[in-house]
């Protein structure tokens, strides 16, 4: 009798821990994950007054976006929660020009950089592989600028700090790999800048002050990973 209740108990308590096992196994939206980025980044100003310097300026800078990305994700009753980081580099630029300076060769480039994001997300499953969700956090963009008036160059780095929200919808391939479309939109309001060595100054005049800023983010992005 003693043999057979300790078996009973050993078995109950191999049943116990064997069950909430095999619930997270099944779930494929739980776990570390890493994934693959591309897709397309748009800049815009923020605010209502436009550039109208010249007509062939653009008022906006647009290209293709690729990254990687790193989370993890937990399951509770049909909702994930998780937390996420990102690190991309947009291809976006565009060139400056000023009318009749640029013949005489006044003129610049803007060019996006980096992009790092560090924020939650929060979705619903639908379906045994299907999951949609919201996110929202920091984002801190890089922007490279170089003007020159034909003799001297000056070369800068704006970054900027913002927030990003966005919502996307996540397929399981498997319960280590998957797919996600997602759109995402950012907002800078901060910003400095960071001045390299160039013609203008004699040597690295470092930062500026802070500033305000309106800065417009627009992105979609397709994801491939795989989960641990």
């Amino acid at each position: 009798m003693k043999k057979s209740t300790i078996t009973l108990l050993a078995g109950a308590a191999c049943a116990a821990v064997a069950v909430p096992a095999a619930a997270q196994d099944s779930s494929p939206f739980t776990g570390l994950r890493v994934e693959a980025l591309v897709g397309y980044d748009i800049s815009k100003a923020g605010s209502s007054v436009d550039n109208d310097l010249n007509d062939e300026d653009d008022e906006s800078i647009e290209g293709v976006q690729v990254g990687v990305g790193i989370g993890y994700d937990i399951e509770i009753g049909g909702f994930v929660v998780g937390v996420e980081g990102e690190l991309s580099k947009s291809h976006a630029d565009t060139r400056i020009s000023d009318g009749d300076l640029e013949d005489i060769g006044f003129g610049g480039n803007l060019e996006a950089n980096r992009d790092l994001y560090a924020g939650l997300r929060i979705g619903k499953t639908v379906g045994t592989n299907g999951l949609l969700y919201v996110k929202g956090g920091y984002t801190n963009a890089r922007y490279d600028i170089d003007i020159s008036d034909g003799v001297s160059t000056l070369e800068t780095d704006l970054d900027l700090d913002g927030y990003r929200v966005g919502a996307g919808g996540e397929y399981a391939i498997s319960n280590n790999t998957f797919i996600k479309l997602e759109y995402r939109y950012s907002n800078y309001s901060k910003g400095e800048f960071d001045f390299r060595d160039n013609d203008f100054f004699q040597d690295d005049t470092g930062e500026s002050g802070r500033f305000d800023a309106d800065l417009d983010r627009h992105q979609v992005v397709v994801g491939m990973g795989i989960r641990f």
